[in-house]
């Protein structure tokens, strides 16, 4: 029997790793060897590997156990049994793709603790919207790739007017059982049944438009209803919109996950929405009204006389509508100054009567004003001499 990794190696963290970090390992090593999409040879046993490192270093008490005796603390105080319970595989990875088929503790212990059908492989769906949609929701059509139960036999696989028939090798379990013994007592363990491929029977005819598999791949247009006020990276369930299930079962379900582009003019924070607008210097200096868009049109904002740039105007109730809820989040407007770039001779002049008007000396004249600056150097150097 071969030696077992170290379970810290298994799952790629250090020692000291926190349970955030492990279970984050465990989703990014789940989501590459799952068998459900997994091409690896070795998946399915890669994918109990990192199970197993997950479902002991995920308990204190196995943790502690695991780090003062390694793996024979384990083996000789626990049972196989023992080292899953209490952990929900299955919450962990929905959401993922994964949902459907076999559980840990099917996959471990043959089925012993399936309960029911089996369930369709949840789906995942990635759909990016404007912020426009995002505020006023959005009532939308997807095309999604899936499996659906085969019209022509019904999902049995068997040609029309024929009938499937029980695998006389695992004898309609769809599992083949194996025990071992070991030191510290015997272990069941149980692979898929090569023969019927888990199904539990065999198809002597099989049917003609699903090749005897009782499903078939095709694209089904779903129609997706985006509530207002969604933000990046929330989730909508589906239920029911997912891979078709075996016979007796339920379908998966579909998760659409929720992108909002990044938008020209607004940075959404929360409810709120937040933006810049240019302001000339007469209409900071001189107070002015001014139109501003918004995601509903636009709005009149009043510049007071000596707005200073970096001031905030706000404007209620003209955000985001909150999900589920009731009320507006508000726009927040940050007043820039637009320094003219590009002046004709008459507006320098205006402009250098103004400066003179304040005690400014021209910046041609050859004796330009110190700033503070220059000032405090010019001292420190006084005071050097």
């Amino acid at each position: 029997m071969p030696e077992k990794k170290d379970y810290y190696e298994v799952l790629g963290v250090s020692r000291s790793a926190s349970d955030k970090e492990m279970k984050s390992a465990y989703r990014k090593l789940a989501l590459k060897y799952h068998p459900d999409r997994s091409d690896a040879s070795d998946a399915e046993e890669r994918f109990k590997e990192i199970s197993e490192a997950y479902a002991v270093l995920s308990d204190p008490d196995k943790r502690k156990q695991y780090e003062q005796f390694g793996h024979s603390g384990i083996s000789g105080q626990y049972t196989q049994e023992d080292l899953f319970r209490g952990v929900n595989f299955e919450d962990l990875l929905r959401g993922f793709g994964f949902g459907g088929g076999e559980s840990i503790f099917d996959m471990f212990f043959g089925g012993g603790s399936r309960r029911g059908p089996a369930h369709g492989r949840d789906l995942r769906y990635d759909l990016e919207l404007t912020l426009e949609h995002a505020d006023s929701g959005l009532d939308t059509i997807i095309e999604v790739p899936r499996t659906e139960t085969c019209s022509t036999c019904k999902g049995s696989g068997a040609k029309p007017g024929t009938n499937p028939v029980t695998c006389t090798t695992c004898r309609g379990s769809g599992q083949v059982t194996r025990t071992q013994s070991t030191p510290f007592g015997q272990i069941v363990s149980a692979t898929t049944c090569s023969k019927c491929g888990g199904r539990g029977q065999i198809i002597p005819s099989p049917c003609e438009t699903c090749g005897g598999s009782g499903r078939i791949r095709r694209s089904r247009k779903i129609n997706v209803k985006i509530p207002q006020g969604v933000e990046e990276g929330q989730q909508i369930k589906l239920r029911g919109e997912g891979d078709a299930a075996p016979p007796g079962g339920e379908p998966g379900d579909l998760y659409v996950n929720l992108y909002v582009k990044p938008h020209p003019l607004f940075n959404r924070v929360g409810n709120d929405l937040f933006m810049d607008i240019p302001i000339s210097i007469t209409q900071a200096a001189l107070g002015a009204e001014i139109e501003v868009p918004t995601l509903n049109g636009r709005a009149k904002i009043k510049i007071p006389a000596g707005t200073q740039s970096g001031s905030i105007f706000r404007l209620r109730g003209k955000g985001m509508p909150r999900l589920h809820g009731i009320g507006t989040g508000d726009l927040h407007a940050k007043a820039v100054i637009k320094t003219p770039t590009s002046l004709t001779v008459k507006q320098k002049q205006i402009l250098e009567e103004l400066a003179a008007t304040f005690g400014e000396k021209k910046p041609h004249s050859g004796k330009q004003e110190k700033g503070i600056i220059d000032k405090i150097v010019d001292e420190v150097k006084s005071a050097v001499q």
